[in-house]
């Protein structure tokens, strides 16, 4: 049975206290929040203790550590999992920054303890069968990629403030998902981006609306959209065409009831957001989390495929700023 000790009581935590309970060979039992409200509610819920984050990390009777709290906070929190030779959980982004980053690499290493970087889209069940049956060749040479990925709606400008931007904080997840199909590192990027939905986003030098284009050494495209607004529910598309053919993944809708009138045809929205679109997917990678770990296997993926993505960000923030292609 492996214990974990769960650092952050807030959404995130949430989702993977309720991952972890439907796996066996796991449980949660200590949990640590900033706020000690969060932390009380969680601990009930999963009949875990409240114990600091440095009592948890301390604690003998834990095996592995799932980091869910703020961005600044990871990079602490890494340190000292590793060198207490606990095996580590870590949600996206490890860092905002790619040398701290490469910092957490070298204590990883140094320590020899399993990490995971919390890239959960690796995990649907619709876009893992699309990288597996690229794999098998299903296609042939993948030709061009195209990621479509927008939100309900804007989250609070506060948090956009502290956010690192969209490319570090939503297209991250693409820029990473890219990186899973592609097979390929991409050598070059070319990113640009608008304030359209809400003003208060560029005042505070951030965009809402941004496409950026992949190009590896072969040829191979991947281009990303991104947007914080879809009327429709919570749009996350990918679709790969290949030499022998193409493969896409559609939206998960509220339902699959479709309605036919003299009008046209009519189908539920998208579903709402990330909690329920990947709900299967987050259930999915701690489980291969835990099952890893059990095995004496490394997790993927990688705190390095942590520090790739994060490169990408930067350099589409880079391009954008200068408004030139960066080369990788």
């Amino acid at each position: 049975m492996m214990n974990i000790g769960l650092l952050g009581c807030g959404r995130i935590g949430q989702v993977h206290a309720r991952s972890t309970a439907q796996i066996e060979g796991a449980r949660v039992i200590a949990v640590a929040d900033a706020v000690p409200a969060a932390a009380e509610a969680l601990a009930v819920k999963t009949d875990a203790r409240v114990q600091s984050a440095d009592d948890i990390i301390a604690s003998a009777d834990i095996d592995a550590i799932v980091i869910g709290t703020p961005t600044d906070t990871h990079y602490d929190l890494i340190h000292a999992s590793a060198r207490a030779g606990k095996a580590i959980f870590c949600e996206k982004p490890v860092d905002m920054s790619a040398d701290r980053i490469r910092d957490c690499i070298a204590v990883v290493n140094d320590s020899g303890v399993p990490f995971m970087t919390g890239f959960n889209r690796r995990f649907d069940p619709s876009f893992a069968a699309i990288q597996s049956r690229l794999r098998d060749g299903e296609i042939g040479d993948v030709e061009i990629i195209t990621i479509l990925s927008r939100d309900p709606s804007p989250p609070p400008i506060e948090y956009i403030k502290s956010s690192g931007g969209l490319f570090r904080d939503m297209m991250i997840h693409d820029f990473d998902m890219a990186r899973f199909m592609l097979a390929e590192e991409p050598v070059q990027i070319f990113a640009v981006g608008s304030s359209l939905v809400d003003p208060a986003i560029g005042a505070v030098g951030d965009v809402d609306t941004a496409a950026v284009t992949l190009t590896t050494a072969s040829g191979r495209i991947c281009q990303i959209s991104n947007s914080r607004r879809a009327t429709y529910g919570y749009d996350q598309r990918i679709e790969v065409h290949g030499s022998n053919g193409m493969l896409r993944a559609e939206n998960i809708l509220e339902n699959a009831v479709e309605f036919a009138g003299p009008d046209g045809f009519r189908k539920a929205p998208a579903q709402h957001f990330f909690l329920e679109r990947y709900e299967a997917a987050y259930r999915a990678e701690m489980a291969h989390f835990v099952d890893a770990v059990a095995r004496g296997v490394a997790p993927s993926p990688s705190v390095e495929d942590g520090l790739r993505a994060q490169i990408l960000a930067d350099s589409a923030a880079k391009s954008l700023e200068t408004g030139a292609p960066v080369s990788l």
